[in-house]
């Protein structure tokens, strides 16, 4: 299984393709297909149908329509933005002690 350097919860910006510009929160990895999911990135438009839902109080509808959902993107389209100067950058790896920490390739500082 290969490994990524992008994890949840991780600030990006997407640097190629039709959302080129944008910054967002990982919502979601798949480092088997190398794909990422981003808040607010890469919306697309799904039609859901109108379904009925029976309760013990009555029957309940939800109302279908267009709905924008997320996609994902090629995580070769993206990179992380550094906390400290703001700038998307390349990961990079530290030992310290006995454990191996992401740190910023332009200001050498860690990555939370």
């Amino acid at each position: 299984m290969p490994s990524v350097d992008i994890k949840k919860d991780d600030l990006v910006k997407v640097m190629s393709g039709k959302d080129r510009g944008k910054q967002g929160r990982v919502v979601r990895v798949q480092p088997s297909a190398g794909r990422v999911m981003i808040d607010g990135v890469a919306l697309a438009k799904k039609h859901s149908r109108t379904q009925g839902k029976k309760s013990a109080s009555g029957s309940q509808l939800l109302q279908g329509g267009i709905v924008d959902v997320e996609t994902f993107v090629d995580i070769s389209n993206v990179q992380i933005v550094c906390p400290s100067c703001g700038q998307p950058t390349r990961v990079g790896h530290r030992q310290d002690g006995d454990r191996k920490i992401r740190i910023c390739r332009k200001c050498e500082t860690e990555l939370a």
